[in-house]
C-alpha cells in the first residue's frame, strides 16, 4: 500500500511509530479498542500509551494512570475531582510535549481531551478526536472549543459529519465501531449458556452505569425495579455486569445500603455484550449503553439520575426532548425514558414489564433497531485506522 510506503516501521532503520491515546471510561476503552484492533496490523511496532483500559491493553497499550481517575460524569462531581483531573491532564501534557508522539488520539471525554488536544496541536503534535461530543443535542457552543482544539474529528453518526465540516472543522464519517462489533442477530441461546441461564427463563439485564458516580445515583432505583419485577414474576433472572472490581464493590455496598440484599443478581465481570444478548430486555442508563442494548434489538428501560443541581443546569440545557441515543437516532420515544425523579423503581418496573408482556412492540423494536444497526454500519476498525494513518503521514 503505498500510503505506508514511507512511514516509520516500514524500511529498515526507521524508528516506530509513537501514538498517544486517552480514553476515560469503559464505554471509551470499549471504542478505542476497535480502532486499535484496525491500526496494530498496519503498525506492528508502533508504541501505544497514554490512558487506557483493558480492551485496549490487548493491543499492547500502556495506561500511565488508572482510567477511572477521569471517570466521574456530571458538573458539580467533576468539580469535586478537579484539582486530581487537572494534574493529570498537565502531568500528561508535559510529558507529551517532551517525548512529540506522532500523534495524539483523545477519544471521547472530551472536557479533559479538546484542552489537550489544543495544547498539543498548537506545539505541532497532530491530533484526532473520535466520538465528537452531542452538540446537535446539547451545549452546541463547544463547537467553538472542537474548532480552537484544531483537531480532526472522526464521527460516528452520519449526520455529524457535515455539522463539523461547516463549521470548519476538519471531519470524517467512519461509522460506529459498535455497528460493526456487534452481531446483526445475536445468539441468545449462547450467550445464555455462557452465564449458566436456562433457555427457557426470562432474564432482564441490569446496567446502571460503569462510572462510579452514575451507580452511586442509578443503583438503588435498578436493584429496586429487579424487586418489584421479581414480585410479579419469581422465576425472573437479573444480570448485571460490572465494569470492574472497584464498580462490582461499590454495586454490592449500595445495594445493602439500601437494604435491597433479598434480590438475586448474578453480578459478572465485564460481559456487558454477553449480557444484553442473553436478556429478553434491559434497565439501562442513559449513555452509550443504551446504543449497545439497540443494536443487540432489545426491549429497553433508559432511566437515569444525577446529583440535584447538575440537573437543574443540564436539563435547561438540551435541544431536543430525547436523551437516549436509540430515541436520539430514531427521533421519536422508541422506548421509555426515567429521568431523576421519575425514575422511581415502580415506574421502571411497570415500563419494562409492559415490554416484556408486549410481542407485538417487542417485534417493532427489533425492526427499527436492525434499520438503526444498518445505518451505523461500516468497517470502522479500517476506516478509523486509515484516517490516522492519513494524518501521520501528511505531518511527517
Amino acid at each position: 500500500m503505498a500510503l505506508f510506503a514511507n512511514m516509520p516501521g516500514k524500511s529498515p532503520g526507521a524508528s516506530p511509530i509513537s501514538i498517544a491515546m486517552v480514553a476515560g471510561e469503559a464505554s471509551g476503552d470499549l471504542l478505542a479498542s476497535r480502532m486499535l484492533s484496525g491500526l496494530r496490523p498496519q503498525l506492528p511496532d508502533a508504541t501505544l500509551y497514554g490512558i487506557g483500559g483493558p480492551m485496549m491493553a490487548e493491543y499492547g497499550f500502556v495506561s500511565h494512570w488508572p482510567m477511572d481517575k477521569l471517570s466521574v460524569n456530571g458538573l458539580f462531581e467533576v468539580l469535586a475531582h478537579y484539582r486530581e483531573i487537572k494534574a493529570i491532564q498537565i502531568a500528561l501534557r508535559d510529558r507529551l510535549l517532551i517525548e512529540k508522539p506522532n500523534i495524539f488520539i483523545g477519544v471521547d471525554a472530551p472536557d479533559f481531551n479538546f484542552g489537550l488536544e489544543t495544547q498539543l496541536n498548537h506545539a505541532g503534535i497532530p491530533t484526532v478526536h473520535f466520538i465528537g461530543p452531542s452538540i446537535w443535542a446539547w451545549r452546541g457552543g463547544r463547537i467553538k472549543k472542537i474548532a480552537r482544539s484544531g483537531s480532526h474529528m472522526l464521527v460516528i453518526f452520519p449526520f455529524e459529519e457535515e455539522i463539523y465540516r461547516k463549521a470548519g472543522i476538519p471531519a470524517t464519517y467512519v461509522g460506529h465501531p459498535l455497528a460493526q462489533l456487534i452481531p446483526m442477530v445475536p445468539d441468545v441461546l449462547s450467550a445464555r449458556a455462557t452465564l449458566g441461564l436456562p433457555d427457557n427463563a426470562t432474564v432482564v439485564a441490569i446496567l446502571p452505569g460503569s462510572r462510579l458516580s452514575e451507580l452511586r445515583y442509578n443503583t438503588a432505583s435498578f436493584v429496586g425495579a429487579a424487586r418489584l419485577l421479581a414480585k410479579r414474576d419469581n422465576t425472573m433472572r437479573f444480570i448485571a455486569p460490572m465494569a470492574g472490581p472497584k464498580q462490582r464493590a461499590l454495586f454490592v455496598a449500595l445495594v445493602e445500603e439500601a437494604g435491597l440484599q433479598g434480590v438475586e443478581i448474578q453480578l459478572l465481570d465485564g460481559q456487558s455484550h454477553v449480557a444484553i444478548a442473553a436478556a429478553d430486555a434491559v434497565l439501562v442508563a442513559s449513555g452509550t449503553a443504551s446504543l449497545e442494548v439497540a443494536l443487540y434489538k432489545k426491549p429497553m428501560v433508559i432511566a437515569y439520575k444525577m446529583m440535584r443541581a447538575t440537573w437543574e443546569i443540564l436539563r435547561h440545557m438540551s435541544y431536543q426532548p430525547w436523551i437516549g441515543l436509540p430515541n436520539i437516532l430514531a427521533r421519536e420515544f422508541l422506548v421509555p425514558e426515567l429521568l431523576q425523579h421519575a425514575a422511581t423503581p415502580q415506574r421502571m418496573a411497570d415500563e419494562l414489564w409492559k415490554q416484556l408482556q408486549d410481542v407485538p412492540l417487542q417485534e417493532k423494536l427489533r425492526v427499527r433497531f436492525t434499520a438503526m444497526h444498518l445505518a451505523l454500519l461500516r468497517d470502522t476498525a479500517n476506516e478509523s485506522a486509515q484516517a490516522v494513518l492519513k494524518i501521520i503521514d501528511q505531518r511527517r
